[in-house]
C-alpha cells in the first residue's frame, strides 16, 4: 500500500472540507452500518458533516409505494412518466432519522424554501413538494430518495479519515443516480485506480 499512499492520502478542498465529494468506506470499516458504503457528502464544515448513502436499497419499498403512502397520484395516461418514477430508487440514506426522506437530485429542480444546493450539479431537498413534482413530470432529470442520512459530530469524520476508515473521490452522475447499486462501490474504487481484491485480504467475502 505504501506505493499508493500519494494517491490515497486525505486531500480535502482548500477549506479542508469534503462537501460535494464521495466517501468510500474502506474494506476494514468496523461499523457494519457503513460496510461497503458510498456516501455523497452534502454538508461538511466545522460544525460536523452530513451525507447520503447512495448504494444501499431500502427493503420492500419502491417510489410508487411511497407516493401511494403519501396519497400522491401519478397521471394514469402517462406510461413514460410512470417508468421514470419507477426508475427513481429508494435507498437507506443512513442511520440518522431513518424515517425522514431526503431527495438527492440534479439541479434542474430547485426550491427556494427547501433545496440545499451542494454543488453546481447536485441539490438536496427534504420537502414532499419535490415528490409531487416528480409524480407529475415536473421533477429533476435524475433523483434518488433516501430514508435517513449519515451524520458526524465536529471533528469526527476527520478522525475517521485519518484512521484510514474512508477514501474519497469526485462524484459523477452514475455513482450518484445510477440504478446498478451493486456496482457503485467497485466503480468508485476504480475511479481511484484501486482493485478491491488487492486493497483487502477479504476478496472472497461478501
Amino acid at each position: 500500500m505504501s506505493t499508493m499512499s500519494g494517491d490515497l492520502s486525505y486531500r480535502p478542498d482548500e477549506e479542508g472540507f469534503l462537501e460535494g465529494k464521495m466517501l468510500i468506506a474502506m474494506p476494514q470499516m468496523g461499523d457494519e452500518r457503513f460496510a461497503r458504503t458510498l456516501i455523497y457528502m452534502c454538508v461538511h464544515n466545522p460544525d460536523g458533516a452530513m451525507g447520503i448513502v447512495v448504494n444501499k436499497p431500502a427493503p420492500n419499498i419502491t417510489m410508487p409505494d411511497l407516493l401511494d403512502q403519501l396519497a400522491i397520484h401519478m397521471p394514469e395516461e402517462s406510461p413514460g412518466l410512470q417508468q421514470k418514477v419507477l426508475a427513481c430508487p429508494v435507498l437507506v440514506g443512513g442511520p440518522v432519522e431513518a424515517a425522514r426522506g431526503f431527495v438527492l437530485h440534479t439541479q434542474d429542480y430547485f426550491s427556494e424554501d427547501s433545496t440545499l444546493p451542494v454543488d453546481e450539479d447536485v441539490g438536496l431537498t427534504a420537502s414532499v413538494d419535490i415528490l409531487r413534482a416528480i409524480a407529475v413530470g415536473r421533477g429533476p432529470a435524475r433523483a434518488l430518495l433516501a430514508l435517513g442520512y449519515a451524520g458526524w459530530a465536529p471533528g469526527q469524520l476527520e478522525a475517521e479519515i485519518q484512521a484510514n476508515g474512508w477514501l474519497h473521490c469526485d462524484p459523477d452522475q452514475e455513482l450518484l443516480f445510477g440504478q446498478n447499486l451493486g456496482a457503485k462501490y467497485h466503480c468508485a474504487l476504480a475511479k481511484l485506480g484501486i482493485n478491491l481484491s488487492l486493497l483487502s485480504g477479504e476478496a472472497g467475502h461478501a
